[in-house]
């Protein structure tokens, strides 16, 4: 490969929370064990060369003021979602910067929802999006996604209308790619979904932070590209922040096609004065989305790929009572103990979270995302790495004499 995906970085003293936390209470690493960060959505890679270049450039020049952003900035976002995603049709217009995905959720509840509204939301969830709804003062109710016969998450769209309908619905969250059950889904599985929020008359956020980690054999479908209804009433969020490891500049942006809709959530926006452009958030953005960003990317979703292959079949055919749903896009991996904790009446839940970071395998609850007796894992580390955290787990936890 070009690019370097197999050095284990020191991140120690750099902040990084993703070593500088245990994110479980009253668990820690025993003495003798390194620790392998396998919770929080950032990667232990380092980000594609292109990225630092075009910083590097923008740091020659010594003033940070206030500043205007360049038609460049979303002439790179244009041409990456035309090479990327297939989509020709975005004007300018409906391209602005957001100061991370987040903070353009809370901006569009707060201008198409009032207090105590109910908003839709799939589960498991985002605990992203659970804290931002409750914390605007919204109402969650979720239709739970259900896993076929060959363990492949699906929309319940009979469930989805009726809460719909029951609760007077009309905002939705759609994660696509899945976070973090990393399903990708199908173009007619989007159309089905846009259907049952067409019919309610629903608005749809649609968050695909996640769109250029698809693994192989799968491809993101832009969700305002299905049908007009899509098109005129889903307002989009994207950022390099996951595809190039760039969550500590901050930096986000909108697709929203919609004069209408567009214009309410810029104003909403600057009501709250939040969302002023980190001018080194913007270098990155624009080094990323280059050929040579495009390149790394390609070459980062084959180690992902290799790294999900591997973890989801020794979990499967080690691990009994432990049930995984391969990863299509992301690179988290949404694992169910139930059966395992059925067969292993001594241990509770927390009992394992902490025995896995006992043996540096820091992973994380996922019982905040809304399913019991999971554990959330991140598999965006180098491949050694993997195979070292399921040789722990394997020897320490699940199987440990």
């Amino acid at each position: 490969m070009k690019y370097d995906f197999t050095t284990i970085l020191n991140r120690e003293g750099t902040g990084a929370i993703a070593v500088s936390k245990i994110p479980f209470d009253n668990a820690e690493i025993k003495e003798g064990f390194s620790k392998i960060p396998m919770w929080v959505a950032d990667m232990n890679y380092a980000t594609a060369p292109s990225v630092i270049e075009a910083i590097q450039n923008r740091l020659a020049h010594p003033v940070f003021g206030y500043f205007d952003i360049k038609d460049a900035y979303s002439e790179s976002i244009i041409e990456w979602q035309k090479t990327r995603n297939g989509v020709t049709d975005i004007p300018k217009e409906a391209i602005d910067y957001e100061n991370g995905v987040l903070g353009g959720v809370s901006s569009v509840l707060q201008a198409f929802t009032a207090p105590g509204e109910a908003i839709l939301l799939h589960s498991p969830a985002y605990i992203g999006f659970i804290g931002t709804i409750t914390n605007m003062g919204r109402k969650i109710v979720y239709s739970p996604l259900k896993k076929d016969e060959q363990g492949v998450w699906r929309m319940d769209y009979e469930d989805m209308d009726k809460k719909l309908k029951e609760n007077h619905i009309h905002l939705a969250i759609f994660c696509t790619p899945h976070n973090p059950c990393g399903r990708v889904w199908e173009c007619e599985e989007i159309e089905k979904a846009m259907e049952v929020y067409e019919k309610n008359k629903c608005l749809v956020i649609s968050d695909e932070i996640w769109s250029d980690l698809t693994l192989e054999g799968h491809k993101h479908i832009p969700t305002q590209s299905v049908n007009e209804y899509a098109h005129e009433h889903t307002f989009a969020f994207y950022a390099p922040s996951k595809t190039f490891n760039l969550a500590g500049l901050v930096g986000s942006y909108h697709i929203v096609y919609n004069s209408y809709l567009r214009d309410r959530l810029m104003e909403a926006e600057k009501c709250s004065h939040y969302n002023s452009a980190n001018v080194l958030s913007i270098s990155a953005l624009m080094g990323a989305y280059t050929k040579e960003g495009a390149e790394w990317v390609d070459e980062l979703r084959e180690v992902l790929t290799q790294n999900v292959d591997y973890a989801y079949t020794y979990i499967t055919t080690h691990f009994d009572g432990v049930s995984v749903a391969k990863a299509q896009g992301t690179y988290m991996l949404y694992l169910d103990c139930s059966g395992w904790l059925k067969e292993h009446p001594e241990m509770t839940m927390d009992d394992l979270i902490r025995a896995g970071i006992a043996v540096g395998v820091v992973w994380q609850d996922g019982r905040p995302f809304m399913n019991p007796n999971t554990i959330r894992m991140n598999l965006a580390v180098p491949h050694a790495l993997v195979k070292e955290a399921m040789d722990r787990l394997d020897k320490y936890v699940f199987n440990a004499k």
